[in-house]
């Protein structure tokens, strides 16, 4: 894969690499696995998740397999570029979640020579675009979409479906509030539940 080889790069050409999907697909697990390469390859590796994102742990990124590696916890995207110095790789998990501001501020990164690689999930609960997500996919040289398995079907999912009761768009939770659908079985959800709220 075209990521995977720096060497085409010349030492100091940065670029975005977006991971993008539902939940339970992969997303975090591929960025710690491109993260920890940078690593083994000796390139300093920076790595920064939202203040928010508890549940697994308050300082590392998690994955659901269990993976983890240390990472800055920040309030806002503008914070990221006031920590990130002297490195080549910056990794950025749940991205959905940062403010308006993260394209901006991964775009100035990549200007500045730094390879940017940002997890999160491309759609909220609702099937709708999810906070910076597009934006910084339609800026990235490289964008990875994965998928989960649908729970219903066995199809591929790209839907995050929250089973759990409320409307608020940011409800942090696992297999406890979300489960992986396809399109097809997502819709018949919408549907089920749109008829029983009538």
């Amino acid at each position: 894969m075209v990521f995977e080889h720096r060497s085409q790069f010349s030492s100091r050409r940065g670029c975005i690499e977006v991971i993008c999907g539902s939940m339970f697909s992969g997303k975090t697990e591929e960025l710690i696995r491109r993260l920890k390469r940078a690593q083994f390859a000796r390139q300093k590796v920076e790595i920064f998740k939202p203040a928010i994102d508890i549940r697994y742990d308050d300082i590392e990124v998690v994955s659901h397999d269990k993976n983890a590696i240390r990472s800055t916890p920040v309030e806002s995207s503008h914070n990221i570029l006031l920590l990130a110095s002297d490195v080549d790789v910056i990794g950025i998990d749940e991205a959905q979640f940062f403010d308006a501001g993260l394209p901006q501020v991964c775009s100035q990164l990549a200007d500045m020579g730094i390879r940017v690689i940002a997890a999160g999930l491309d759609m909220d609960y609702l099937g709708r675009p999810f906070g910076p997500m597009p934006q910084l996919m339609a800026m990235a040289e490289f964008v990875t979409k994965v998928h989960a398995i649908c729970v219903e079907c066995g199809f591929q999912a790209n839907h995050s479906y929250r089973f759990a009761p409320g409307d608020h768009l940011v409800v942090l939770g696992e297999v406890d509030k979300y489960v992986p659908l396809c399109r097809e079985c997502f819709n018949d959800k919408m549907r089920q539940h749109e008829n029983t709220s009538e």
